[in-house]
């Protein structure tokens, strides 16, 4: 399917590689970035969602979404990442994503709106919103309000930064078998981010506990995206193929 990521933000922590361990998958290993492991909250909408060769449905194809995820490979292969959670503003696509994704999808109202500056010329916040509505072992919402700052560009092979956002594979477990998919755009138009005001509990309902310090944030205006079907295989022996 195609659909278009937009006012992307990416909020960051490192956490200890033994907090999160337990959290994913024996069929899978930790990403660690200098021997830290990481986890994200990423808050965006999405529009123009639709199957390759239609065109978008209205009422269907946008909508605000929000994950919590961390990073993973197998093997030292196909590092991706690991979803502790996805909310999303439309119910369809949080039944059509569990059932043919396999992944962690949960309803929520949600809102995503650019807020009035003082000054002309000021740079614009963006106000993030959510809360869970089903299905939930826990409530779980977020309020977050950030600024873009900087100029804009990709990220460097080899820093962090891109070691957090140039991410193209997605895995997802059911019952025994381990799944994997594959995202295709061009890399993220990225800038830094300055958080204003920030409450959550999203990591908390993914059983995180979240450091006291401040995330580091970026932000991208957006991107085209196509997706792909899943790939699967049965526990840690499957023979999954290296993206193209």
């Amino acid at each position: 399917m195609r659909q278009n990521w937009r006012q992307l933000l990416f909020l960051h922590w490192a956490v200890p590689a033994e907090h999160v361990r337990p959290l994913v998958p024996p069929q899978l290993d930790l990403d660690l970035f200098e021997d830290t492991a990481w986890v994200s909250l990423v808050a965006f909408t999405i529009t123009g969602l639709r199957p390759v060769g239609l065109p978008p449905l209205p009422g269907l194809s946008s909508f605000h979404e929000t994950n919590v995820r961390t990073y993973v490979h197998r093997g030292g292969r196909d590092p991706g990442v690991w979803f502790f959670s996805l909310d999303a503003a439309n119910r369809l696509a949080v039944l059509g994503a569990r059932l043919a994704f396999h992944l962690p999808y949960y309803h929520a109202r949600m809102l995503l709106e650019r807020l009035p500056t003082s000054r002309p010329g000021d740079p614009q916040s963006i106000l993030y919103a959510g809360v869970r509505r089903r299905p939930t072992p826990q409530p779980a919402w977020y309020t977050i309000r950030a600024t873009a700052s900087g100029p804009v560009r990709p990220a460097e092979p080899g820093t962090l930064e891109h070691f957090l956002v140039e991410r193209y594979l997605l895995h997802a477990v059911a019952g025994r078998r381990l799944y994997r998919g594959q995202v295709h755009h061009h890399p993220y138009p990225l800038q830094s981010a300055e958080v204003h005001s920030f409450e959550e509990n999203l990591l908390t309902a993914a059983g995180i506990a979240r450091p006291d310090s401040a995330p580091i944030a970026h932000f991208a205006g957006g991107v085209d995206v196509l997706v792909y079907g899943l790939q699967s295989g049965i526990g840690p022996a499957a023979n999954l193929t290296s993206p193209a």
